[in-house]
């Protein structure tokens, strides 16, 4: 499929270099005349590269008026190998042409789609395409509907194709300058957008176990846990967005109480990693701020088009403490028992997450002249690829910017694959006696 390189590259070394490779082919088609209506710097044009590639949202500038349609077009085409996936989309390339696929190639999809093995990783590759395609095209008629008596046959069909692959890749890039904040209150805007980004986040793997398995008892416990743990965390999400913010009047506290339910939801789904707003969010509550930075830290699912450190590893996490609390030696969910190894990964997937993050905050903080709580919103959007921002990315020093697009990068990629290309894994051939250490 490749040619094998000089240097012989592991993997998650490999996948890293192809994304830095496709996010700088972009910065320089950004940076080209016929993209943008004005100039643009290079740091720019990497930035909103860089935030399409990685599926996030964030903008420096405006994508509606700074962009020109080309431009639009290249945004719009790194937002969906990014989100599908660029290996996914070279192993079509070679299944179209008839080629071979070899182990290697599929170490690296292996590890791209965060699977356990290498078996059934083609057929997944060839589903994740079907299944993309299909919804994004059943959306992008749905959303015709609703915008082209209001915009025209091309600007109705175009704003519907935009929106509807940034939605189902988890994006939130928006040819709007207040995102969807003008549809707060539209059932036919906020449940398609809604049902693309959720179906997007909850993982590839969990849709085509949905699609092939008929009874619900025969779906994996990972399929399990994401319906239930994604129902439960946007139901609660939903409730505390409708409370904190019911008498705010710079958000929701002047809408109706349909309108205050239907915002009050988007924000729950969306909080995940999707990206769009259809509310202010530099004026909500703290409160609300806070709940909104634990939902972008938790992010989607795995195989999925969105970031943070996924919600099964949350729910690993939350299941390991309440495990060692009762004084149980077995993690155990819907009569399954979970393996300890998936807990250490767990634990180092959040441990990495959480000192990228300080230490991005720290450079922040240094090089940045901005509000503690808003710099910390900024990272840790960009590193749950979520795309949210309280209104500072415009602003952000050149040094700045590029601490951003490394934690976007990080959020996409996933802190153990930079973890894996920095430090190649080695099975310990010694054992050594145990020894009590006190911890707490």
């Amino acid at each position: 499929m490749w040619r094998r390189p000089f240097i012989k590259l592991s993997p998650p070394q490999l996948l890293i270099v192809v994304f830095i490779f496709f996010g700088l082919l972009g910065t320089l088609l950004l940076k080209l005349p016929v993209s943008t209506t004005e100039s643009i710097t290079l740091v720019d044009a990497l930035f909103t590269a860089t935030s399409a590639m990685t599926v996030t949202g964030l903008a420096v500038v405006d994508t509606g008026t700074a962009y020109t349609l080309f431009g639009q077009i290249v945004i719009l085409f790194l937002i969906q190998v990014g989100g599908i996936g660029i290996m996914t989309f070279a192993v079509l390339i070679f299944i179209m042409l008839g080629k071979k696929i070899g182990f290697q190639e599929r170490l690296i999809l292996q590890q791209a789609l965060n699977q356990t093995s290498v078996g059934g990783i083609i057929l997944l590759v060839r589903r994740i395409i079907i299944f993309s395609f299909l919804i994004e095209g059943i959306a992008v008629l749905l959303l015709s509907y609703r915008w082209i008596p209001e915009y025209g046959w091309w600007d109705g069909f175009y704003y519907s194709v935009f929106h509807a692959i940034s939605a189902f890749n988890n994006a939130g890039f928006s040819i709007w300058s207040d995102s969807l904040m003008q549809y707060v209150g539209d059932p036919v805007v906020n449940i398609v957008i809604s049902f693309l980004f959720i179906i997007g986040g909850i993982g590839f793997t969990v849709l085509t176990d949905l699609w092939y398995t008929k009874e619900f008892r025969k779906l994996t416990l990972h399929t399990k846990i994401m319906l239930f743990g994604t129902l439960g965390i946007n139901v609660l999400a939903m409730f505390v967005f409708f409370v904190l913010e019911y008498f705010n009047p710079d958000t929701i506290g002047n809408f109706t109480l349909i309108d205050k339910l239907w915002a009050s939801y988007f924000q729950a789904v969306t909080t995940r990693t999707a990206g769009f707003n259809s509310i202010d969010i530099g004026s909500m509550e703290t409160a609300s701020i806070i709940w909104t930075l634990l939902l972008m830290f938790i992010g989607a699912g795995s195989t999925s088009t969105g970031g943070g450190i996924k919600l099964t590893t949350f729910i690993i996490i939350i299941l390991a403490v309440n495990t060692f609390i009762k004084g149980k030696h077995e993690i155990v969910i819907l009569k399954r028992s979970i393996h300890q190894n998936y807990v250490i990964k767990a634990l180092a997937i959040s441990t990495i997450s959480i000192l990228f993050i300080f230490f991005s905050l720290f450079i922040l903080t240094i090089t940045e002249q901005a509000d503690f709580l808003l710099l910390l919103f900024e990272v840790i959007s960009a590193f749950g690829t979520v795309g949210l921002s309280m209104g500072i990315t415009g602003d952000l020093t050149d040094i700045g910017k590029c601490v951003i697009v490394f934690i976007m990068l990080l959020g996409k990629l996933g802190p153990l694959t930079l973890a894996y290309s920095l430090a190649k894994p080695k099975p310990a051939k010694v054992r050594y006696p145990n020894e009590d250490l006190l911890t707490g």
